[in-house]
């Protein structure tokens, strides 16, 4: 297999998907010559013509309106949001058309042919308006699909599943990971099944949990856990929306301890649900209280990022405050 970082993964997840479908079209701020902030479409605009890949004006409201009518048509539509703290002008055009386009039509039409792709996340020096993490928000919207890549082989197989999928599906691409993150990644087609965590590594003290750029946090912290004979189960949650109780769940039974990561604020962060979800489900199981890592509910800092990201050592010591409890 071909070696590539996550950004080589998910331009080839794009070029098949532009291949496989001559009414597919690549949209969004910067994509086209310049091959977007990150360089994750170059090259395709001169493969597939200005008319098929494509840059929009700075109106990411705009973005996602064109988007929705253009896969209400039956054509893939790839946008792309340059960040996903600017996603938030297309909240509209997301929560209450995309996600609702389905349902308010009885299944007569529909835009499940729309995939939004988008970097989040800190790791770049960013600051408050180029580092956040928003999952929460979107995961509250039935009719939506949300996935989380963790390196290059989960981005191209996850991006094509998206793509596949016959619901409008955000997928956020952890950019600290675009460059850092290298392994072998197929160059054939090939998909991951959306709404199903994965069990990086079995254990049977404590689970931990996390999605995207947090997983490389997870398995540092498990690796500290270990040196001092804690065994970790670590999962990839992969996919937030649907998201995968029954693995975790089944995890948390076998082991009675549950530790989440996730960069966004603690406070009604996606984490909140998933340990609400489980400690109804493993109740009589737990051996102590499910914990959170996790971002702080201020503003994302520039000068102060490293203390505000959850880190090895704030999940180490979770991992120790569990088995001691």
């Amino acid at each position: 297999m071909a070696k590539m970082n996550m950004l080589h993964a998910i331009n080839s997840a794009l070029d098949i998907t532009m291949n496989e479908h001559p009414q597919a079209c690549i949209f969004g701020e910067d994509v086209g010559y310049f091959g977007g902030v990150f360089r994750a479409t170059s090259g395709l605009q001169e493969k597939y013509g200005k008319h098929r890949v494509f840059n929009t004006p700075l109106t990411e409201q705009g973005i996602l309106g064109f988007a929705n009518g253009l896969a209400a048509f039956g054509a893939p539509a790839l946008a792309e949001i340059q960040f996903a703290d600017y996603i938030f002008p297309a909240f509209d055009q997301i929560v209450n058309e995309s996600a609702k386009f389905r349902y308010r039509s009885g299944n007569e039409f529909n835009v499940g042919n729309l995939t939004i792709r988008t970097p989040y996340g800190g790791g770049i020096a960013g600051g408050l308006y180029h580092s956040q993490s928003p999952e929460a928000y979107f995961a509250h919207t039935p009719g939506l699909k949300l996935v989380v890549p963790r390196n290059p082989y989960q981005a191209k197989g996850l991006l094509r599943a998206c793509i596949k999928d016959d619901n409008p599906v955000i997928f956020f691409e952890p950019k600290r990971l675009y460059r850092a993150s290298v392994g072998e990644v197929p160059e054939e087609d090939y998909t991951i099944e959306i709404g199903k965590a994965e069990v990086v590594k079995e254990g049977s003290d404590v689970t931990l949990l996390a999605w995207g750029a947090q997983m490389e946090i997870i398995e540092q912290a498990a690796g500290k856990a270990e040196e001092a004979g804690i065994s970790c189960e670590i999962i990839d949650l992969r996919s937030i929306l649907p998201w995968d109780v029954e693995t975790i769940a089944k995890s948390v039974v076998k082991t009675g301890r549950l530790i989440i990561s996730h960069e966004a604020p603690i406070t009604n962060g996606f984490g909140a649900e998933i340990a609400a979800t489980i400690q109804q489900e493993c109740f009589l199981h737990l051996e102590s209280p499910i914990a959170r890592v996790c971002g702080l509910d201020t503003p994302y800092p520039l000068a102060l990022e490293k203390e505000y990201v959850p880190d090895a050592l704030k999940v180490f010591a979770a991992i120790k405050k569990s088995v001691e409890f």
